[in-house]
């Protein structure tokens, strides 16, 4: 399975260096055979070698330039980093990031070859309208990706759920995954305010393979035992 933890903005560098040592030292104990991938804050993107693999949780799609608040992959080639993130909740609904410039930026990290999560997810309003509405919302959230990359993971995320304590039933989290495969083969994440009393429930669901974690993995005891429930499975 993929146990992803998105850190967002939190952890300084020196906590986030802590953070994986601890992780790593859990990993060798417990000879683990998942994949664990750690988005830390950008400021704190420091050199790593080890089982977990570090990525960003945002870049511009170009190597460097004129793009003030951001860095690009010439600043992650120096990182080592050759996973990212995007298209999460939070790019598209308080940053505004269109569909056409998560486009852009897939393309772009999808040509270096990187390792790519691609969040897709629906607000409750949508969810509210019913099944067909909700299905045709993340279609379009599908739209000018690569649905057969072979470095493509996507994560399946409601807006709703996320920092709200709330989740999906167990049932409709299996529905909705299953549903979603059939778009494509990429290993299928959930994310939304999974916490470590409700991951092992979650990891088990039909069609899940893996989960992406915000604030439930900050402690990373709660994250290792999230790898923990995914190695028992």
């Amino acid at each position: 399975m993929i146990i992803a933890s998105n850190l967002k903005t939190n952890l300084t560098r020196i906590q986030t260096s802590a953070y994986l040592m601890d992780l790593e030292n859990f990993l060798d104990e417990m000879h683990s055979n998942q994949e664990i991938l750690v988005f830390p804050a950008q400021s704190s993107l420091n050199l790593h070698s080890g089982q977990v693999h570090q990525g960003a949780q945002n870049a511009y799609p170009a190597k460097n330039g004129a793009f003030t608040g951001e860095i690009g992959s010439e600043q992650l080639e120096e990182f080592g980093i050759n996973t990212i993130l995007i298209g999460h909740s939070e790019r598209r609904h308080i940053f505004s990031e269109p569909q056409a410039l998560l486009v852009e930026k897939f393309n772009y990290y999808k040509n270096l070859g990187f390792k790519i999560v691609f969040c897709i997810g629906e607000p409750l309003k949508v969810r509210e309208e019913g099944e067909d509405v909700m299905m045709k919302y993340l279609e379009l959230q599908y739209e000018g990706i690569d649905t057969s990359y072979e470095n493509l993971i996507i994560a399946y995320e409601p807006v709703w759920a996320i920092g709200t304590g709330l989740t999906p039933t167990l049932k409709d989290i299996s529905k909705i995954h299953l549903a979603l495969k059939e778009k494509s083969s990429a290993p299928l994440l959930y994310g939304g305010s999974v916490k470590v009393d409700t991951a092992k429930d979650i990891l088990a669901c039909e069609g899940v393979d893996g989960v992406l974690v915000g604030s439930g993995a900050l402690a990373v005891e709660n994250f290792c035992s999230m790898i923990q429930f995914a190695q028992d499975i």
